[in-house]
């Protein structure tokens, strides 16, 4: 999340009750989480092992709970729970607003858009020209939408990330990560009916330009899915992944959390994929592999019982039965 204008350091570490050290003199631009860190931006972390990784990441400005050494040009804003800080700054810069209408006054949508009864549209929400919003789809807050674009009946754009910060030392566990990202839909773009999309945890979903959606396809936060995609029913993608341009992924693949599929690349259906995929190649079964090379596996498999049988004979023959 871009904050509306660059906010000095130290007002930010008195609004969370932070020590400073470092680059007391620097203006933050945003608040990030450490996939989308960008120069500028102010990261938290609150456990040892993620210590590095966050100091050394683009981040400019680290939320932390124990001092360390500060690279140059950089600050640590030091606080006793760097989690509840990155809430308390979410909830200033971007609360929680209630609507009381199924239009928001605050949303602007473009000449020749139509939208159907029953359909919502939340506060700050953009939707560009000559699109269609079908019955029944929910647009969430600050939601941004292109030009030509269709959504299908019962769709929802900009739910809340399934994100949750972890620890087993409190009565409960699972700690909600407040979403003050968006979703960015590009022009051209058809979404199914019944398809989810999360919004950023701090970043941009984003769904590039030209990209259609069969029915229940699920987008987690901070995906970006490229240009002139195709995915089939009951597609799934998880946070944090990169889909580069022209993949094709058929009904009801999978897709694992931050991972990055190459372009042109195709997943057949009811495939599973844990890790990264190069672009330019088909892929099959799970874990997703080269599909010739999945053919020809499952062509063995089925040869498994012959095998064994002869396996068997050839046996009781060295017996003598």
């Amino acid at each position: 999340m871009k904050f509306p204008a660059p906010v000095s350091v130290e007002w930010i570490a008195g609004l969370i009750g932070a020590e400073l050290k470092g680059n007391t003199g620097g203006l933050a631009t945003g608040i990030n989480e450490i996939h989308k860190v960008e120069p500028g931006d102010l990261v938290f972390v609150d456990h040892p092992k993620y210590y590095d990784t966050c100091i050394r990441s683009a981040a400019t400005y680290i939320i932390i709970n124990q001092e360390t050494d500060v690279p140059e040009g950089k600050a640590l804003l030091i606080c006793e729970q760097p989690f509840e800080a990155y809430l308390k700054i979410v909830t200033h810069f971007r609360p929680f607003t209630p609507s009381r209408q199924l239009i928001s006054d605050s949303a602007v949508i473009g000449e020749g858009t139509v939208v159907m009864p029953g359909a919502f549209i939340g506060n700050e929400v953009t939707i560009g020209t000559n699109c269609i919003i079908h019955p029944n789809v929910t647009i969430y807050d600050h939601a941004s939408i292109g030009n030509n674009v269709v959504i299908h009946a019962g769709s929802v754009i900009g739910s809340d990330a399934f994100y949750y910060n972890s620890k087993k030392n409190r009565e409960v566990w699972y700690k909600k990560m407040t979403s003050c990202g968006r979703v960015v839909i590009e022009d051209d773009v058809e979404i199914g009916a019944g398809c989810t999309i999360d919004r950023g945890v701090t970043h941009d979903t984003i769904i590039g330009r030209g990209t259609k959606f069969d029915n229940q396809v699920h987008i987690g936060h901070d995906s970006v899915i490229g240009p002139n995609c195709l995915f089939a029913a009951q597609v799934g993608v998880a946070g944090a992944v990169d889909i580069k341009a022209g993949v094709i992924l058929w009904g009801q693949v999978g897709v694992s959390k931050t991972l990055t599929i190459g372009e042109n690349t195709v997943v057949l259906a009811q495939s599973g994929v844990p890790s990264s995929l190069e672009a330019n190649k088909v892929y099959f079964g799970y874990p997703a592999e080269d599909a010739s090379y999945k053919r020809r596996e499952l062509v063995w498999v089925k040869r498994i019982p012959d095998m064994w049988n002869q396996l068997q004979q050839l046996l009781r023959k060295e017996k003598g039965e």
